[in-house]
């Protein structure tokens, strides 16, 4: 039943505005105004004339919309108000990607100042000191407006580019890089240098995103492109644009944790980066078997190791790039670095069992290091030599009937 005409409460009447005859000519002068700011943009910003006709037309609207803002929010100064939608609303998200920040600060700049021009002409006799408070005020509101929407959408950007950049590093540790990952590296901008490697290691405790913002940091000090990730306690960084492996974990390693880190191979892209990767994982794991490994280390040094650990790499590339040349190069080198390393690599020793001068088994040493770039003189290089032997020999055993 309707309520007695009688009962009804009177409407509140709407105080009236202190400044009546001011916020009618602002509320005239608005058209102009923007026409006056967007005229001004074109004659005095060579990045808005050289735009497209849609994006000039977005930030002529942009331009309205902040000069209406300020209307309405002179007519209700204390009503709160979202200026950020109010304003920056009206244009598409793409359109913080169009301009830079730089350029939205010249934009506002520009149209305040073209109010502020036009203060005396637009305020009631009387006025213009109230309007021209309130416009510092409102430029400082939108200020920060601008602010806030372009950390927005950086924000935005940023967890997306972390997504996308775990994608990449995944696929490459995973073996899946194709083309696919290869797309979604350029779009982070990664150019394509001609040498890469990757270097592992374990990850400090703490907060991801800040391991890899350092790295970020020390890669753009050495000068290399890098996709990085935390991959459960793993830092996998690869990097481009050095050819010298060792140089590139050097200049890296700050941020890893304690512990050894592994860099792998030199390979010629992105694409091949998982046998980078996989050669660097194995050094990883059979780092601990080596205790006076240096930090960092490269996985090639490291070819014993991974082979006893079971890393069907490591053995093939012994037996590739050791034994095979040696068995090549004539029977007499293989004999001659097998004898010598059973004689505790006793020169003497060894030219006894072989019934040669010593300085033909020095000859034949010099001819070892020249073939396999391993020295039978050195300790490391002799275990690496002598575990080659063994892998050769059970290899050519496989071959036998």
């Amino acid at each position: 039943m309707p309520e007695p005409e009688s009962h009804r409460p009177e409407p509140t009447a709407r105080p009236e505005h202190p400044h009546p005859a001011t916020l009618r000519r602002l509320e005239k002068s608005s058209g102009s105004l923007a026409a006056q700011a967007i005229t001004r943009m074109d004659e005095t910003l060579s990045w808005y004339r050289a735009m497209p006709p849609e994006n000039r037309s977005w930030i002529g609207l942009v331009a309205q919309a902040g000069i209406a803002a300020f209307t309405e929010w002179f007519r209700h100064p204390d009503a709160p108000q979202a200026i950020s939608t109010d304003v920056f609303g009206t244009a598409p998200r793409e359109l913080t990607r169009a301009i830079t920040l730089r350029q939205t600060v010249e934009m506002v700049r520009t149209t305040i100042e073209v109010m502020e021009s036009a203060i005396d002409e637009v305020a009631a006799p009387g006025d213009e000191s109230v309007l021209r408070e309130a416009l510092l005020v409102y430029a400082r509101e939108i200020a920060f407006a601008t602010a806030q929407v372009y950390a927005q959408a950086a924000e935005a950007r940023g967890a997306w580019d972390a997504r996308l950049e775990s994608l990449v590093v995944n696929a490459v540790l995973s073996g899946e890089a194709d083309e696919g990952a290869v797309s979604r590296a350029a779009a982070l901008g990664w150019n394509s240098p001609e040498h890469v490697c990757v270097v592992l290691g374990t990850a400090p405790d703490g907060d991801s995103e800040l391991t890899v913002e350092a790295i970020r940091r020390a890669a753009r000090h050495a000068k290399l492109q890098v996709l990085t990730g935390v991959l459960g306690d793993r830092l996998v960084v690869i990097a481009g644009g050095d050819d010298n492996p060792l140089a590139v974990a050097k200049s890296l390693i700050g941020p890893y944790a304690a512990g050894p880190v592994v860099a792998g191979p030199i390979v010629p892209d992105l694409l091949a980066a998982t046998r980078s990767a996989q050669a660097a994982a194995a050094g990883l794991k059979a780092c601990s078997a080596w205790q006076d490994a240096p930090r960092p280390v490269l996985s090639d040094d490291l070819l014993p190791e991974r082979a006893i650990a079971g890393d069907p790499g490591a053995r093939d590339q012994l037996v590739e790039e050791i034994y095979r040349p040696l068995e090549e190069a004539g029977s007499a080198l293989l004999e001659t670095l097998a004898v010598y390393l059973e004689q505790a690599s006793s020169l003497e020793g060894a030219a006894r069992m072989l019934f040669v001068h010593p300085n033909t088994v020095r000859y034949r040493l010099r001819r070892v290091t020249d073939v396999t770039g391993w020295s039978p003189s050195d300790v490391r290089s002799a275990f690496t030599l002598r575990i080659a032997l063994i892998l050769g020999r059970l290899a050519d055993g496989d071959h036998q009937p």
